[in-house]
Order: C-alpha cells, then sequence, then structure tokens
C-alpha cells in the first residue's frame, strides 16, 4: 500500500510550484496546441510528461475503456513514446519501423520500414526496440537500430534525406534513443558502450541531413586525435595506460533535452568500457566524461558546463536517464533547473544555466556511497563499492535505481513520478559482468546470474523540493514502464503483468486498473481531439528484460502481440491476446550437475553467447530456453548457429564467432541439461 501523504506539506508544495506551472505553459510553447497534441518526445520543451488534460480524471477514470487498437507486428519489447500532431500518431515499432495511424479511428495511413538488417540483432543492447520519432516542419525523423538517421514526409512516408551516423561499422554501436531537435538540428546518439564503444553525438541539419557538428565523449587516446577540443583536458581525467582499445565507454544512448530559453541542449552519457574502472583507467582518475550531464551550445556543438554524477564509474551506472526542465520554488525564489534521477540511485538538482548542484538524495535503498558531497559534488564511496579484490554486493543494480523509464514531473502536486527499482548486483574481481572481459576470466563462466539481481520495481513520488519520498507504490516484478501524469488528478504507468493502473497523484491510492494481457515497458501519452481525451501507450514486453523468466510477467500468460492501445472515456474492454501454454520455470539443475569437460566448455558458450536472449534463468515467454530443445533441434544446430537457418527472424549466424567444436561442445551441455516440458 502507498504510505499516507502529508497533506500540509502538499499543499505547501501545490502553493510553492506556481511558478513552475507558468513555466510549464510559457515554454511549451502554444499552451493549447501542446496540451491537444503530444508533438514532443517529452511533451513539452522541459520533457516534464505532464499533460494539462482533465477530462479523465480522479471522479471519473473508473470509466475509461478501448477507444480503438492497432497492430505494430511484434511479439518483442516496445518502448516507443508515440507523436500525435495534427490528427496523427506516430508509432514506432520493433526493427526501427514507423507507423502513421488516425488518432481518432486508428486506421493505418502509411508505415515505413527501414529495413534494418536481422543479423544486426546481435550487436547492441537491448532488444532492436526504437523509443519514437521527432517530428518537425513537416519532417518525421527516425533513428534506426543499425545507426542511420532517416527524415521522412510526414504527409506520406516518403524518404527524403538518410545518413550513417556510425564512425566505426567494426564496432557494436546501435540506436534505440529517439533524436531530439534543438532549432534547425536533429541530435542522435547511440549505444554500445557494453560493446567496446567509444561514445559521441551528432547534429545534423533538419533540411538536408549534412553533419554540423559531432562531440565525442571520451578520449580515443592520451595524446589524442582530439576531436573536440573539451577531449584535451578531458585526456587529463584517465590514465594513460588506459584500454583505449576498449573504446572507453560513455555512450549517448538515450536523454538528451533542449532548452531554448538559454539555448543550452542537455545530454546524459553512459558507463565506462569496460565497466571496472581498474581495468579500464588502472592508475585512477575520473574518467571524463562517463556518467556525466554536459550543457553543450547546440549552435557551435562546443560543452558550457557538465557535472559528472559517477567519477570513475564502475557498476554502469549511466546518467542517461530522463532529464528534466522546470522552475521550482528554491529556497523561496523561482529557480530554473535540471532534475534527474540516474542509475545510481541519487536524485539530482541542478541549476541548469550553471551546472551548479543543488540536490542529491537517495531515491532507492542505496550502497555503493554514502551521500554525495554538495560543496564538491562528488559521491563519498563506501566500503561496498570496491569489487577489484573481494566480492562485493551493490545497490542499486546495474539496470539502475531508475533507467530509461521516463519519468513525469507535476508542477501542480510539484512531484516527480519515478518509475522506480530496488534490487542488488553480486561483483566480484572473478565475476566481472562484462561482455568484453568475460572470456578471460579464469578461462570460465561462473554461473553469477542466480545472484545477479534481486528487489521489485517500484512507483515513487518524489518531492524535489523537501528531498523525499511522499508515496510509493511496489510491484511483484522487477520490470517498469514509463510514467505519465495530467491535470485530472492522475499517474498513469503500464505494468510488466498486462496491466495499465491509474493513481490518484496526491496519494498514490490505485483508483482503476485495466489488464490487456501485454507486458507494458513503455510511457504513456494524452492527446484530445474533437472535444475528447484519450490515453495511449505501446504494449510489448522484452528488452534488457528477455533474460528474466519472473512468473508473474504477462508474456507467460498470453502471446506478447505487440500493439498501441488507445483508451478513452465510455471505451469497451480491451481484448486479451491468445492465451499461451503454461511453462513451469526451469529448475537450475545445471548448478549442481556434474559436466565433463565438453559439457563445461559448452556450459561457458551457452552462457556468453546464448543466454542473454534465450534465458539464463528459464523460458521467459518471449524466446526459447534452448535447454529445453527436442534432441532433433540439438542435433541440427549447425543448421542454425552457423548457416544462419533463421537469419529472417531475427536468429543471426554466428560463423567466424564460433567454431564447429565449439557448436559440438554447446550440444553436449544442451544434451546433459535438458529438461522435458
Amino acid at each position: 500500500m502507498p504510505s499516507k501523504y502529508n497533506r500540509s506539506a502538499g499543499l505547501r508544495s501545490i502553493l510553492g510550484t506556481i511558478a513552475a506551472l507558468c513555466f510549464f505553459f510559457s515554454s511549451a510553447g502554444d499552451a493549447a496546441s501542446v496540451g491537444k497534441d503530444w508533438p514532443h518526445h517529452g511533451l513539452d520543451g522541459g520533457e516534464t510528461r505532464f499533460s494539462p488534460l482533465s477530462r479523465i480524471n480522479t471522479a471519473n477514470v473508473s470509466r475509461i475503456g478501448l477507444a480503438w487498437q492497432f497492430d505494430l507486428d511484434s511479439d518483442r519489447g516496445l518502448q516507443g513514446t508515440p507523436i500525435v500532431v495534427d490528427g496523427v500518431m506516430y508509432a514506432t515499432s520493433t526493427w526501427s519501423r514507423v507507423f502513421a495511424l488516425d488518432v481518432r479511428t486508428g486506421r493505418l495511413l502509411w508505415k515505413y520500414d527501414p529495413l534494418v538488417p536481422k543479423t544486426y540483432a546481435r550487436k547492441g543492447c537491448c532488444d532492436v526496440v526504437s523509443r519514437g520519432v521527432a517530428v518537425v516542419d513537416g519532417r518525421v525523423i527516425l533513428a534506426t537500430y543499425d545507426g542511420r538517421l532517416i527524415a521522412l514526409r510526414s504527409l506520406n512516408g516518403e524518404k527524403l534525406w538518410e545518413v550513417d551516423t556510425i564512425v566505426d561499422r567494426n564496432k557494436s554501436y546501435s540506436i534505440s534513443g529517439a533524436p531530439r531537435v534543438a532549432r534547425d538540428k536533429v541530435i542522435i546518439g547511440n549505444g554500445g558502450a557494453d560493446f567496446g564503444a567509444r561514445g559521441y553525438f551528432s547534429a545534423y541539419d533538419i533540411a538536408t541531413g549534412a553533419l554540423r557538428w559531432r562531440f565525442f565523449t571520451v578520449p580515443k587516446g592520451p595524446n589524442g586525435p582530439f576531436e573536440n577540443p573539451e577531449l584535451e583536458t578531458a585526456a587529463r581525467t584517465w590514465d594513460p595506460a588506459s584500454r583505449w582499445d576498449l573504446g572507453g565507454g560513455g555512450t549517448v544512448w538515450d536523454s538528451m533535452v533542449y532548452d531554448a530559453d538559454l539555448n543550452l541542449l542537455y545530454v546524459g552519457t553512459g558507463n565506462g568500457s569496460p565497466w571496472s574502472a581498474t581495468l579500464r583507467s588502472p592508475a585512477g582518475g575520473d574518467n571524463l566524461f562517463l556518467s556525466s550531464i554536459l550543457a553543450i551550445n547546440p549552435d557551435t556543438g562546443r560543452l558550457v558546463w557538465h557535472y559528472q554524477t559517477v567519477p570513475a564509474e564502475s557498476w554502469d551506472y549511466t546518467a542517461t536517464q530522463h532529464m528534466v526542465l522546470t522552475t521550482l520554488n528554491w529556497h523561496g525564489k523561482p529557480r530554473r533547473v535540471l532534475m534527474q534521477a540516474p542509475k545510481n540511485g541519487f536524485f539530482y538538482v541542478l541549476d541548469r544555466a550553471t551546472g551548479e548542484l543543488l540536490a542529491a538524495d537517495k531515491f532507492v535503498r542505496t550502497t555503493w556511497a554514502t551521500h554525495v558531497d554538495l560543496q564538491t559534488g562528488r559521491p563519498v564511496l563506501s566500503e561496498s563499492a570496491d569489487y577489484s579484490k573481494s566480492d562485493r554486493v551493490v545497490m542499486p543494480a546495474t539496470f539502475g535505481g531508475h533507467n530509461w523509464h521516463p519519468m513525469s514531473y507535476n508542477p501542480v502536486t510539484g512531484l516527480v513520478y519515478i518509475p522506480a527499482q530496488d534490487a542488488a548486483t553480486y561483483f566480484s574481481p572473478k565475476r566481472l559482468w562484462n561482455i568484453l572481459l568475460a572470456g578471460t576470466v579464469e578461462g570460465k563462466v561462473e554461473e553469477i546470474v542466480p545472484d545477479y539481481s534481486i528487489g521489485n520495481a517500484t512507483l515513487l513520488a518524489w518531492d524535489p523540493v523537501q528531498r523525499g519520498v511522499r508515496w510509493s507504490v511496489p510491484y511483484r516484478t522487477l520490470s517498469n514502464a514509463g510514467v505519465l501524469s495530467t491535470a485530472g488528478g492522475l499517474v498513469i504507468q503500464g505494468d510488466a503483468e498486462g496491466g495499465i493502473n491509474f493513481y490518484n497523484a496526491l496519494d498514490g491510492r490505485r483508483l482503476h486498473r485495466i489488464e490487456t494481457g501485454t507486458g507494458i515497458l513503455a510511457p504513456p501519452i494524452s492527446y484530445e481531439i474533437d472535444g475528447e481525451q484519450y490515453i495511449a501507450v505501446l504494449a510489448g514486453w522484452g528488452g534488457a528484460f528477455f533474460m528474466y523468466a519472473e512468473a508473474d510477467v504477462a508474456a507467460r500468460k498470453y502471446r506478447n502481440d505487440g500493439r498501441v492501445i488507445v483508451l478513452r472515456l465510455g471505451g469497451t474492454k480491451v481484448p486479451l491476446p491468445i492465451a499461451e501454454p503454461s511453462v513451469p520455470p526451469r529448475p537450475t539443475g545445471d548448478r549442481i550437475l556434474a559436466l565433463n569437460d565438453q559439457q563445461a566448455r559448452g556450459r561457458d558458450v551457452y552462457f556468453f553467447n546464448c543466454g542473454t536472449c534465450h534465458s539464463w534463468y528459464g523460458g521467459n515467454g518471449l524466446l526459447p530456453d534452448l535447454r529445453r530443445s527436442a534432441p532433433s533441434l540439438i542435433d541440427d544446430l549447425e543448421i542454425v548457429v552457423l548457416q544462419g537457418a533463421l537469419a529472417a527472424k531475427g536468429m543471426p549466424s554466428f560463423a567466424g564467432e564460433l567454431t564447429p567444436a565449439q557448436v559440438d561442445d554447446l550440444k553436449a551441455y544442451l544434451k546433459a541439461i535438458r529438461i522435458k516440458n
């Protein structure tokens, strides 16, 4: 149950955020247009994800039902924010496909498939997802999973231009994030830090696709070449003998936000590559600009200020999570701020003009640091943080206290609604959770995954001025979904169990729940057409949670039919997908099963090459656990693994990466551990 809301504090918060509400309408442009449409990734210029629509509210939300739904031809994770402009919804599906739909009926107007090669599925993390498009000046700007940026005519989907954003095709770069627009430029980054990439983000001309500037986030080496002058300063924070060959990381794979008033583009950067700072930069150093918030002049591409959330990052604590711009009543005066709740478990409030740190407080259980020193801006590490010499359990988990799932700031309540995660990761110098270095760990896999993460998802209402949790609602799963808040007093969030939940924004009481039968990760949006308010969300479970077989997820019970679900007052019941046959979780018998040398080698092959998608834990409802495979399939495994017989379905060939002998070892392991359904 949610904790009791402090009503006097809530009243103070409401009175103290009148300036914030005024800021919302002034910064969002035409308030009526922004409220009725959903024209930007986070709705308004500050990416608050607060809808001023109130026709659906706490008094009538129980009457909400299905207006229409549209099949997005996907059985994997959907993470996109639909964009709504002038009666058209632009929704993205897996493999970076775009669907233009009539917002009244869901009728397909046009679709575009960039034909991302199915073999690209293994090039990056985490699933072949797209978090959405940008729509500007009659153009739909799409970033594809394989690293292209494409402009389409919004009227009919005609391609206007296409550019390749990847600087090195030998590296495992991919794009899952949505592009952002700053004046006449579209900005895009990419992922790949976990696979040895070197981070950067690029600005392109909206009209032509011409590259305007590019900012690398980590140096190429101690002596350059320094593609942007900031890298010369950054290089002094790295050991000259760093593992430059492993890329460094710092990829910009999700959050960016543009402040039109200050003409600043804020960019969040990712984790180090490899994860462990002692391996990446043995002599120490902060390793700029890993896990940082960068304020960039979008006209020149030059750095104005930066703040590093995690110096010497070692725990996959990215700062790529959703950033919100608003004005808070800070110590009695209006203050223009940037707010972020990144993976590391601290909620940050910074002056967005100067980068001054105003607050940094734990919003979930956090053990890697005791606190953040507000004078220096640096976290004070705890004893449990250092796993270079001994095993440690660290909180939050590498999935983070908050991941990519967008939060929402409501300027009326003064609260930030965070899709938080309360979990831990087991770190060890002998059990390095790093794809790059895993093969060098004593030449074998140690089965750490059952210890990998514990805990559950939680919806938190955070007061950024009073600096604490107002209320919280726990979920039974670790999976989480993005959040929407509205002027109707609602907080709306989907869940992995297939529900859309409607909470009272003041106290966290659940007012209504709609069963969809499909796990939800994506954030809801709201729009208005013909005087009717609608709530829309993409339903489709997957992403980084491929590896989990949580018993409660909808994908274990129903076919994972990816679709847009759109709700309105007086709508009908949402139809459930076709039920899946029940498959009990696979017991972890291989932890005690005696394996011979060949079978043990095959186990290593499975865990390094197969387990991420085909589940360390057991069948996850999306892709099969190969340890349940029929003997005939195991006998013919070479046809799939080396010859690519299922490449068209997203299972690429491992030819050139696995030898026939390794496939024989894998077959021996699968036969030894095979468990009948």
